[in-house]
C-alpha cells in the first residue's frame, strides 16, 4: 500500500504542481481532496506551461486515474474550460473523473464573493474571487448543491431555487446589488451536466480499494499550511484544511493508510493577499526574489509579497503535517545573492517564539530572529547531483534539515519536470 500526500508548507505557491507531476508518473491514482479553482499549479514540460486551476497535477502523465474528490468545490464552468485546453493541446482527459460528494461553485458563489470583499474595504482578505467561501459557507451551512445532485436534473432546479432565492435577498437588501436570473443559470448548468454525468463516480470505495490493493495513490492539495482554516493565519487564509490531515476528510481514507507526506517548501518565502508575512522584504532584495523567481500569482497574476525562508513556519508544518520528506523548489533563485537569511524566530513585544501564535495582531509586530548564511553565484539550473551543487548552496540546504529535523529528499533547481536533485529515493 502505497499512499503518498504532496502538501504546501507555507503559504501556496511552493511548487505542488511540479512535485506532483514528477510523481504522477507512477500513480495509479492522483486525487486532489480540497480547495478550489484559488488555487493554480503550474507544470513545465519541455519548456510548455500549464496552469492547472481543478484537475490534478497528475493529469499531464495520462497514466493513471486523476480524481477530484469529496472535499474539493467545483465550478463546473472552469473545469470544461480546463478540460477543452488540454483537449486543445492534444493532451488526454479520459482519465479524470469526479467524486459525486464534492460541491458545486454556482454563479451565485462567485457574484457574492466579490459583494462581500469590496464591501469589506480596508479589511478585506484578499480573496480570489472564484466563489470559493461562500460556497464552502453553504456547505457547512447544509445549504450546498452537490454534483451527484446532477444527476436528477428536477432536484438540481429545485436547490438552484431555493438557494438563489436566499442569496437574491442578499444581492438586493445588503449589497444593493441587482438579482441573478434563475433560468439563465439553470440553462447553463443543464448544458454543464450533459458534458460532465459521464466522469461522476462514488469516488470513496475506489480509492480505499486501490490502497488495500497496494496501489501507488498520490493525493494532492491545494494552498498550504499557513492558509489552513484551522491552523494557520486566520482570518487571511482559505476556506479548507490544506494540512495532511484533511486528506482524510477530503478524499475519505483511514490516516493509517497514508504512508508518507511530502511537504513542499519554497527556499525562500512568499505569499499572495492580505495578512502577517514576518519576514517579508519591501525592499529591493524582495523586488529582486520577485523578478527572479517570477513571482505573480499563478491564479490571478498578482505580485507576490516576497521574504527570507521563514523556518518558525516551516517547523510548525513538519508537526501538524507529520513531515516525512521535505522538496526544496526554486532554491536556483537564490544564486547571486551575497547572504542569505533563515529565521530561527520571532521577538514579539520582548518574548522569542519558535512557533507561530494564534494571534495575527501578535504576528504583526514580530520582529524575525535570523541566521545569516554565505550565498553562492553559480547557475545551478542544469545540475543533475548533489555533488555538484557550490559548498553553500550545500550548506544552506544542511542548515534547513538540521532546524527543521526532517529529511530533505529532493531540491528542485528549475521549472521544468526533469529539473531535479534526488538526495533520497521518493
Amino acid at each position: 500500500m502505497a499512499g503518498y500526500v504532496v502538501v504546501g508548507t507555507q503559504w501556496g505557491d511552493e511548487g505542488k504542481g511540479k512535485i506532483i507531476d514528477v510523481l504522477g508518473h507512477k500513480a495509479d491514482y492522483v486525487v486532489r481532496f480540497q480547495g478550489g479553482n484559488n488555487a493554480g499549479h503550474t507544470v513545465v514540460v519541455d519548456g510548455e506551461k500549464f496552469i492547472l486551476h481543478l484537475l490534478p497535477s497528475g493529469m499531464l502523465h495520462g497514466n493513471g486515474k486523476c480524481i477530484i474528490g469529496p472535499g474539493v468545490v467545483i465550478d463546473p464552468a472552469v473545469l470544461l474550460k480546463e478540460l477543452k485546453t488540454l483537449d486543445d493541446k492534444g493532451a488526454k482527459t479520459d482519465h479524470l473523473f469526479i467524486s459525486d460528494r464534492a460541491h458545486l461553485i454556482m454563479p451565485y458563489h462567485v457574484e457574492l464573493d466579490k459583494l462581500q470583499e469590496e464591501a469589506s474595504g480596508d479589511k478585506k482578505i484578499g480573496t480570489t474571487k472564484r466563489g470559493i467561501g461562500p460556497c464552502y459557507s453553504d456547505k457547512i451551512s447544509r445549504k450546498g448543491i452537490r454534483v451527484v445532485d446532477m444527476l436528477d436534473v428536477k432536484l438540481f432546479s429545485e436547490k438552484l431555487k431555493e438557494n438563489l432565492e436566499e442569496k437574491n435577498v442578499l444581492f438586493t437588501k445588503i449589497y444593493n446589488a441587482p438579482k441573478m436570473d434563475y433560468e439563465e443559470i439553470l440553462k447553463e448548468s443543464k448544458k454543464h451536466i450533459e458534458l460532465l454525468k459521464h466522469r461522476i463516480i462514488d469516488s470513496t470505495p475506489i480509492i480505499n480499494q486501490a490502497l488495500d490493493e497496494d496501489k501507488f495513490v498520490l493525493f494532492e492539495g491545494a494552498q498550504a499550511m499557513m492558509l489552513d482554516i484551522d491552523h494557520g493565519t486566520y482570518p487571511y487564509v482559505t476556506s479548507s484544511s490544506p494540512t495532511a490531515g484533511g486528506v482524510t476528510v477530503g478524499a475519505g481514507v483511514s490516516p493509517r493508510k497514508i504512508n508518507r507526506v511530502i511537504g513542499v517548501m519554497k527556499a525562500y518565502t512568499t505569499r499572495v493577499g492580505e495578512g502577517p508575512f514576518v519576514t517579508e522584504l519591501e525592499n529591493e532584495t524582495g523586488e529582486w526574489l520577485r523578478k527572479t523567481g517570477f513571482e505573480y500569482g499563478a491564479t490571478t497574476g498578482r505580485p507576490r509579497r516576497c521574504g527570507w525562508l521563514d523556518l518558525v513556519v516551516g517547523k510548525y508544518a513538519t508537526m501538524i503535517n507529520g513531515l516525512t520528506d521535505i522538496v526544496i523548489t526554486k532554491i536556483d533563485v537564490l544564486s547571486g545573492l551575497e547572504t542569505i537569511k533563515i529565521c530561527t524566530g520571532y521577538e514579539i513585544d520582548g518574548k522569542v517564539y519558535t512557533t507561530s501564535p494564534a494571534s495575527t495582531e501578535s504576528l504583526s509586530r514580530a520582529i524575525p530572529i535570523y541566521e545569516s548564511l554565505e550565498g553562492w553565484k553559480e547557475d545551478i539550473t542544469q545540475m543533475k547531483e548533489y555533488s555538484e551543487l557550490p559548498e553553500n548552496c550545500k550548506k544552506y540546504i544542511k542548515r534547513m534539515e538540521e532546524i527543521l529535523g526532517c529529511q530533505i529528499t529532493m531540491v528542485s533547481v528549475g521549472p521544468d519536470r526533469t529539473q531535479n536533485i534526488f538526495l533520497k529515493e521518493i
